[in-house]
């Protein structure tokens, strides 16, 4: 195999077969718009919809390689103290980074849009204090990275970036790109994600941030409205076809082909999503009949936004959730336990609390239905 860089195309592209992509365009989009829809109509997405960003966040970094699972994150979440191997610590952290870089990406966009700069700050909290913090964090490479097997060299690689000298001029012309206008801004979203892992400016965490910028992008075209569109999900079912497409656009310039799989992903993620969010909300509303007729208590509202944003959680990070006081919060726990709302998993001992979950909210996060 040729070990000679890839060589970007400036964007916009000139040769995108458009009308071979129109009943996929329509169906996407009209796709897309539903789930807003349904983004639109919840009052808080960012309490009801934090466990879904977590599980974007495992998933999308279980495509790099960790381990951890959704229950895991959200065990540690709830007891640090826990002992675990300090592989699976590692792996946890990954996710935590990931998920606070896509948090730090939308309260940046509250203030500017989006860019190399910002992606630049996604990158360097995404690499802390993880593997790859030896990479140079938020700084475009150097030198000269590739793709292949572990251990095996640049002979043996499935794919080489660009040389150095031509990344910022790639970046320059990506930026660009993003800011202007195409022809649909589902194909200008394919495009821009996959010429960004093609460009691979840093030298670790490339196809975790291309992944960020697909809900970042769809955000700032005003596609949709909370950057909250998660597609790792299809990515990772699909992850052979998902880099057989890169490939054939980096080796036979096969735009149409990555264009189709891009539209076809957005039509399913739209329909899962937008799926899980509607069990969500259900189970929200159903839980603000259940709870007060459970507890009788002026906080219920409180206490259910608390296990909403954690499913996995300590007593005391149910009181500093709800702003709940110990006692009153302790009572509504053992009330919500005893009529089987929420499940002890671990009976605190000396000065270790209680853990609890909330288990029919983690299984429609991970997909199964009510």
């Amino acid at each position: 195999m040729s070990v000679h860089p890839y060589e970007p195309e400036t964007l916009p592209l000139d040769r995108i077969d458009w009308v071979s992509h129109i009943p996929s365009i329509g169906e996407a989009n009209r796709k897309i718009a539903r789930y807003d829809g349904i983004l639109r109509s919840v009052v808080n997405p960012r309490v009801l919809l934090a466990p879904i960003m977590t599980q974007e966040a495992v998933v999308s970094s279980r495509i790099e390689g960790t381990q951890a699972s959704l229950e895991d994150v959200l065990h540690y979440e709830a007891d640090p103290k826990e002992e675990i191997s300090q592989t699976k610590r590692d792996d946890i952290q990954e996710i935590l980074n990931y998920r606070k870089a896509m948090m730090t990406a939308v309260g940046l966009m509250g203030e500017r849009p989006l860019c190399i700069n910002t992606i630049r700050e996604l990158h360097r909290t995404l690499l802390f204090s993880v593997r790859g913090q030896d990479k140079e964090p938020g700084e475009i490479r150097r030198i000269q990275n590739y793709i292949a097997p572990y251990g095996r060299s640049i002979e043996e690689a499935t794919f080489v970036p660009p040389a150095p000298p031509m990344v910022w001029d790639a970046l320059t012309n990506w930026e660009n790109y993003l800011h202007s206008k195409e022809k649909d801004a589902l194909v200008q979203v394919a495009i821009l994600k996959a010429q960004f892992e093609l460009i691979h400016p840093f030298r670790d965490g490339n196809g975790r941030i291309g992944r960020m910028l697909v809900p970042l992008t769809l955000f700032s075209k005003g596609v949709i409205s909370t950057p909250m569109f998660y597609i790792s999900a299809y990515l990772e079912r699909h992850r052979e076809v998902y880099y057989a497409r890169l490939r054939a656009v980096s080796e036979d310039g096969d735009w149409d082909g990555w264009i189709a799989f891009f539209l076809r992903a957005i039509c399913e993620q739209a329909d899962e999503n937008g799926r899980r969010a509607l069990d969500i909300i259900s189970l929200y509303n159903e839980m603000k009949q259940v709870v007060p007729e459970i507890t009788h208590s002026q906080y219920s509202i409180q206490a259910i936004d608390a296990i909403f944003s954690h499913t996995i959680f300590s007593t005391s990070l149910f009181i500093r959730d709800s702003g709940i006081q110990r006692e009153s919060g302790a009572k509504i726990l053992r009330e919500l336990e005893e009529n089987d709302v929420i499940q002890l998993l671990q009976r605190g001992k000396g000065s270790k609390p209680n853990i609890y979950a909330f288990s029919r909210l983690i299984a429609i996060t991970e997909g199964n239905r009510l």
